[in-house]
Parts: C-alpha cells; sequence; structure tokens
C-alpha cells in the first residue's frame, strides 16, 4: 500500500510505502529510504511501533537524529572531514566541527529515493549518487531493498555500484524501543547481548584513536545480556561519560530483550562492527505527540569501523561494487 507523506520545501511529494508479511508491518518512506514504523507482535499477541520516527516528512526533513534513515555514501565519521584514495585528496563537508558525520549535511538520509520494484512484503530504493557529491568520487548507483521474510524478520539490504572506486559504507539509523516507541521511560530497561572482544576508543570529537580495546573487565563488556541502563550508571569509566555512542568489533549476533513485553530481536550482519548509540543528545517529538527525551532508545548501526579511511589496517570498502545486509529477527 502506497499513501501520501507530506510534502518537501521545493514542493516535491512523499509517499509513504506499507509491507505486511510474516506477522511483522513495516512503513518506509521514499525520503530517505527511511523506516518510519515497525509493528512487532509481543508474546501475547500485543502489536507495537518499536522503532522511533515521526507522523509526517517534515520531521524527517527538519530533524538531525537521522531516525531510521539509510545514511550514506559513508555512515559514521570522517576525522577532518578528508582523506586519500588513490592517490588524490577526497574533501567532504565538514558538519560535526571539523569532521564529517554521517557524509555531510545534505547525505543520502535527505533526499528522495526511487522506487525501483515494490511487492506486498518488499520495497527496492534507488538513488543516483553523481561523482563529486559529498566529495566522494564515483558516479555510483545504491539501491535498499526492505523485505519481510520468514518466521518474523525484516532484512536490509545494500548494494552500490560506480564508475571509480569509491567509499561504500552504508546503514540504517533506527532507533529500537521494544517496549514501544511510546514508551520511552522502559527504553535503559531493555537487555544488550553484544558478542565482541573489542571496542573503538574515541577522541574529545568521537574520532576513533585507532585502539582497539578489549572489553573484558571494562564496562564495555556486553558479551553477556546487560541492561542499558546499568551500562549507564558507569559513567565514571571516561568512554561512557557521555554514554554509549562507539562501535565494536563483532564477532557473532546481537540481541536486544525488553524485559516488560517479552519482545527479542536479533540482529545478524556481514559488516565488521556495529556502533550502539544511546540516544544521547536525543531531544524531540515523534509519532503521536511523544516525546523522545536522552536515552529514550537504543541506535543500532552495523558498518564498517568508523574513520576506517585512516586506519588501513582495519578492514576496508573502498571499491568500484558494494553488498551488504543486516536481518532483524523478531521473537
Amino acid at each position: 500500500m502506497t499513501t501520501f507523506f507530506g510534502r518537501l520545501e521545493d514542493g516535491s511529494q512523499a509517499r509513504l510505502y506499507t509491507l505486511t508479511g510474516f506477522g511483522l508491518t513495516a512503513q518506509i518512506t521514499d525520503f530517505g529510504a527511511t523506516l518510519v514504523r515497525l509493528l512487532v507482535p509481543d508474546a501475547g499477541g500485543t502489536t507495537e511501533d518499536v522503532v522511533l520516527g515521526y507522523d509526517q516528512v517534515s520531521g524527517y526533513a527538519r530533524g538531525t537524529g537521522y531516525l531510521g534513515a539509510t545514511v550514506g555514501r559513508n555512515a559514521n565519521r570522517i576525522g577532518g572531514a578528508a582523506f586519500l584514495l588513490d592517490g588524490v585528496e577526497v574533501r567532504l563537508p565538514a558538519n560535526e566541527g571539523p569532521n564529517s558525520l554521517h557524509s555531510g549535511p545534505e547525505g543520502y538520509s535527505f533526499r528522495l529515493w526511487q522506487v525501483e520494484t515494490l511487492t506486498e512484503s518488499s520495497v527496492t530504493f534507488r538513488l543516483q549518487s553523481p561523482h563529486g557529491d559529498q566529495g566522494f568520487p564515483g558516479n555510483a548507483t545504491i539501491r535498499v531493498t526492505y523485505a519481510l521474510e520468514p518466521p518474523r524478520a525484516l532484512r536490509i539490504t545494500y548494494r552500490g555500484e560506480s564508475d571509480r572506486n569509491t567509499v561504500f559504507n552504508l546503514t540504517n539509523h533506527s532507533y529500537f524501543n521494544l517496549a514501544g516507541q511510546d514508551r520511552p521511560e522502559l527504553a535503559m530497561d531493555q537487555l544488550l547481548t553484544l558478542p565482541a572482544k573489542f571496542f573503538h576508543p574515541t577522541d574529545a570529537f568521537s574520532i576513533p584513536t585507532g585502539e582497539e580495546r578489549p572489553v573484558a573487565g571494562t564496562p564495555m563488556d556486553l558479551n553477556a545480556p546487560r541492561a542499558l541502563r546499568e551500562v549507564l550508571a558507569a559513567s565514571d569509566y571516561p568512554p561512557l561519560s557521555s554514554g554509549l555512542d562507539h562501535d565494536f568489533a563483532l564477532t557473532g549476533a546481537v540481541r536486544l530483550t525488553d524485559p516488560h513485553s517479552g519482545r527479542t530481536m536479533t540482529l545478524t550482519t556481514d559488516c565488521p562492527g556495529i556502533q550502539v548509540y544511546t540516544a544521547n543528545s536525543l531531544r524531540d517529538t515523534g509519532k503521536g505527540g511523544i516525546s523522545y527525551p536522552p536515552h529514550s532508545a537504543v541506535a543500532l548501526e552495523p558498518q564498517f569501523y568508523p574513520d576506517f579511511v585512516h586506519h588501513p589496517h582495519w578492514p576496508q570498502s573502498i571499491g568500484k561494487t558494494y553488498r551488504s545486509q543486516t536481518l532483524y529477527s523478531f521473537a
């Protein structure tokens, strides 16, 4: 089903696409190829919307939190908003101090995508990104597919093709509250299990220092289930002074559980890392007039390590083609 989702300042229309199947309902807008709603039943059959968002496209156009958005051409941060690629300096818009965050203020999250294919349970969006877009080299075609799958899952697949080497590092920036997006006070009760040996400490500008610090013996150890509220309480540990906003080197599937509803989400991805962000700076009003204060959800962003272009010993995502996928399974 396709419905009108509002007008942008230039007069163009945004559409909302509703997918149904396998016990789930997902709504995605062509503005930013953004996940707007994800309706998931609990053990008793009560269905709740488990992602933060807005009721109309205007919220996404003015928002700064990237709620539900597809982020690219490079997700996360690049230090100094510049790097060398094939011996040529690539300069990006600096939109967070001297650094580039999510590829600048006019990234893929703020554009209308074209719908390429649409079925009852899947939709594929396409975006043409010309050479020099955001500073990146290469005329690129980007595709993002949302597909509901059995037994109760949402798969997001990313594909990129470019006529020259470029950075491809795409992610989805949904904020999850498995108790329901209208229960922000319960969000930090969620239990997170994240198998990882290392996390990546950052400097004062949230740029990774290059260190791979073992999680063992630190409050960053999430290999066993821990309430997010408990993690945030360890604010005397310097990396957690402002909350979680860190990349972890993944070694397996991530699990998020809400103790109130019993909903569990298992996230599997082929990306080497995942950024965990406890919405430390979020202050907004979302769907249904619900207030979203800090820590009202958690963003789980599969991706290549932040600022990997300055750390050649880390996994790299540079080339002419790209493919990645993430599966969100619910129980």
